[in-house]
């Protein structure tokens, strides 16, 4: 059970029955939560926490058996799933875009402050926080770019 909900429900592992490889995985892993956000982008920002929560502790509780000596195996892609959730919060539109590719693009790159040092805790934290970190610069930037269209 936890290596379904740590996949992502298994769409980490396509990349690797694709092409061979992990690489790519956290993508299919952000586009599917983006995909679900899509369903939801119209409800309350509470709803929007909620879901970010409820993926934030799937993530902790399902990547922990997995997360040996600072591991972070590609094909967990929960992690992906909540850093997306949470830049998505209370966002639509055009601010919504820009708060998913702000977030994914921290987290493959991790040259924003505090992305790269999110990942060195160790355990199932190590695997998740440093996609919150790139989901919190996301966020901020979906804001930036409401507040600047408005």
């Amino acid at each position: 059970m936890r290596r379904f909900v740590a996949s992502g429900f298994f769409i980490g592992l396509i990349p690797s029955r694709l092409w061979g490889s992990d690489r790519g995985a956290g993508t299919f892993g952000a586009g599917l939560a983006a995909a679900l956000g899509l369903v939801w982008w119209h409800q309350p920002w509470w709803i929007h926490f909620g879901v970010f929560i409820v993926f934030f502790g799937l993530s902790m509780w399902s990547a922990a058996p997995f997360a040996d000596n600072h591991a972070d195996p590609g094909w967990i892609v929960i992690d992906e799933m909540a850093g997306t959730f949470l830049a998505m919060i209370g966002l639509s539109g055009i601010p919504w875009v820009v708060a998913v590719i702000v977030a994914r693009l921290a987290d493959i790159f991790k040259v924003l402050p505090g992305v790269r040092r999110a990942e060195r805790h160790s355990g199932a934290l190590g695997i998740t926080m440093d996609d919150v970190v790139a989901g919190c610069y996301g966020l901020g930037a979906g804001w930036l770019t409401w507040w600047v269209m408005q």
